[in-house]
């Protein structure tokens, strides 16, 4: 266990090169290019901040921070001031813990999130962790409008030895998860997983189709615990923090996926996002293998962005 947890450490290490390319080493660049600390010392940290996605409004509350530990720590040299910097990025995204209670209860997950993040791969892979813990796992193709996403997500549940039911092209996505509500109670699945459609950009239309789902899932299943996962494209940056800003005023979010962490110097919208959004992130993507979905903690991803030793826990 202590193996396989050094290993995802690494992998997450490896994943998060390009972000911290892009931000720790500027960091570095200013810790050692200053010989006091003054303002123009706080103005370049925030600007480099800023400009690794981590957004104006956690930025300057990151920094203001620092500034009151440097002050009641009384710290003169800004080279002592990095750990400072570390454990004041941590404290601003541990405002809410992740739960993971589908993994406890009979459950019903609603995953969604705009067409080409990474859902249906995402979904294929969180059954396949449930699969590994021994849960009984059935999938819905309730994206029905995209072409081809049943056929996709067919794919991973055969990677990941789960059931899936779908519809034809086109059909009603409720009705899918009417039938699929079905076949969860009928088989005593622990967890059904439900692939949604992301059609963000006319946001009546999804917010109506939702509920329709959700009025199903009351009625047929109410005693199910309810998840609604968004999935957010970590390579688009801050679009992805206007994104989950943007479903949250559609959808009770109970978590949030970041994925392709793995390709992008914008890793640092994981600190906005933790920080300023009212809901966990739960998972981070740094992979394309079926085990290259982690789940999010955020003093390892701050350990592992400016490579330092793992928090011991």
């Amino acid at each position: 266990m202590e193996n396989e947890k050094k290993s995802f450490f690494s992998r997450l290490k490896e994943g998060l090169t390009k972000t911290r390319n892009n931000i720790v080493s500027s960091i570095d660049a200013v810790f050692s290019g200053f010989s006091q600390i003054d303002e123009d010392f706080y103005e370049e940290l925030l600007e480099i901040l800023i400009m690794g996605d981590i957004g104006v409004r956690t930025s300057e509350a990151i920094i203001g921070k620092l500034k009151t530990q440097v002050r009641e720590n009384r710290i003169k040299e800004p080279g002592e001031c990095k750990q400072l910097l570390i454990d004041t990025i941590k404290e601003q995204m541990s405002g809410i813990p992740a739960a993971y209670e589908f993994e406890e209860k009979q459950s019903i997950i609603l995953v969604i999130g705009v067409n080409g993040v990474g859902k249906t791969t995402t979904i294929g892979k969180i059954a396949s962790l449930l699969n590994d813990q021994g849960k009984k796992v059935i999938l819905a193709a309730a994206d029905t409008f995209r072409a081809a996403a049943g056929e996709q997500l067919e794919t991973w549940a055969e990677r990941a030895g789960a059931p899936l039911i779908g519809g034809s092209e086109g059909a009603d996505p409720a009705s899918v998860i009417y039938d699929a509500v079905g076949a969860c109670k009928a088989r005593k699945a622990d967890v059904l997983i439900c692939d949604t459609a992301g059609r963000l950009h006319n946001k009546k239309n999804l917010m109506e189709e939702l509920k329709k789902i959700n009025r199903i899932i009351d009625k047929e299943f109410p005693s199910a615990h309810r998840e609604n996962l968004l999935v957010l494209d970590g390579t688009t940056g801050q679009n992805a923090l206007n994104q989950a800003r943007e479903f949250a005023e559609t959808a009770d979010l109970s978590g949030i996926i970041l994925t392709k962490l793995d390709g992008t110097a914008k890793g640092g919208i994981a600190i906005a996002i933790q920080s300023e959004m009212n809901v966990p992130v739960k998972y981070i993507g740094v992979g394309e293998k079926i085990t290259d979905l982690q789940k999010f903690d955020a003093d390892s991803f701050v350990d592992a962005l400016f490579d330092v030793k793992e928090s011991v826990k």
